[in-house]
């Protein structure tokens, strides 16, 4: 029998904000590959919805409502997690924030706070907390959602792109660090994909136009275009990639302006 390379029978996974956009439509996928999957995000009814719609569906699926941000709430998701299915074999961390959408020098101390405790601290937080295990079992994948606007400089989105460069230089650090245990840790750096978090960058018609023609093909992202890569890199077919960062992007970062 040939080797499915993209088999997740037998793996929990969790994703953080995963009730919506790009975390739901990588949940959905790792679900549909056999996964056992964790919905969570700071709303509790979205998070049961999402769960209902993967178990109606034959996947396997508790919601476990988290605000990332909280160290209790944190714990709480990872011993639910535990507690209901023994360990944690996939983490992928897409919960972010962008609290501020303007100047660099006009950015409250606090909003640019903020964007570092989320997508840099509690990303890191994470990965201290679940690492271990995978240790022990010299297996695991992590994952950190990125932007490709951590690999390009922003007028108006300084503060989220430091953090989305940060969570880059992250996944280098601990796949150098992790490798010999079989940890994989690599992150995906989405464009601009057309969901609730980004809705300031496209809602605007000419403005979505405009991004649609800058792309190389021809659209904005959809959730779903970010499934497949989270996939690959929890599966066997990912077993010998890590500290990476690859743009689902529709070719946008390699477009010249001519």
């Amino acid at each position: 029998m040939a080797m499915n390379l993209f088999d997740l029978t037998g793996k929990v996974a969790i994703v953080t904000g995963s009730s919506k956009g790009i975390g739901r439509a990588m949940a959905e996928a790792m679900a549909e590959h056999g996964a056992k999957v964790v919905i969570t995000s700071r709303k509790a009814d979205i998070c049961d919805e999402v769960a209902a719609g993967i178990n109606a569906s034959g996947g396997e699926a508790i919601a476990v409502p988290c605000n990332v941000s909280r160290q209790d709430e944190r714990d709480n998701l990872l011993a639910t997690t535990r507690e209901t299915w023994g360990r944690i074999d996939i983490l992928i961390l897409n919960a972010a924030v962008n609290p501020w959408h303007g100047s660099a020098l006009d950015i409250p101390d606090s909003a640019f706070d903020k964007t570092m405790e989320v997508n840099i601290k509690c990303n890191m937080a994470f990965c201290r907390a679940v690492i271990p295990e995978m240790q022990e079992r010299k297996d695991g994948a992590i994952m950190i959602v990125s932007s490709v606007g951590g690999l390009r400089g922003s007028t108006v989105l300084g503060a989220y792109c430091i953090s989305k460069a940060a969570d880059m230089q992250i996944v280098r650090n601990l796949a150098v660090e992790f490798g010999k245990d079989n940890i994989r840790v690599n992150c995906i750096a989405p464009g601009l994909v057309k969901t609730n978090f980004a809705r300031v960058l496209y809602e605007d018609p000419e403005t979505a136009a405009r991004k649609s023609a800058a792309t190389p093909m021809r659209r904005l992202g959809e959730g779903e275009d970010l499934a497949g890569i989270a996939v690959y890199l929890a599966s066997k077919a990912g077993a010998w990639t890590t500290g990476q960062t690859f743009c689902i992007d529709g070719g946008v970062t390699i477009a010249g302006n001519d």
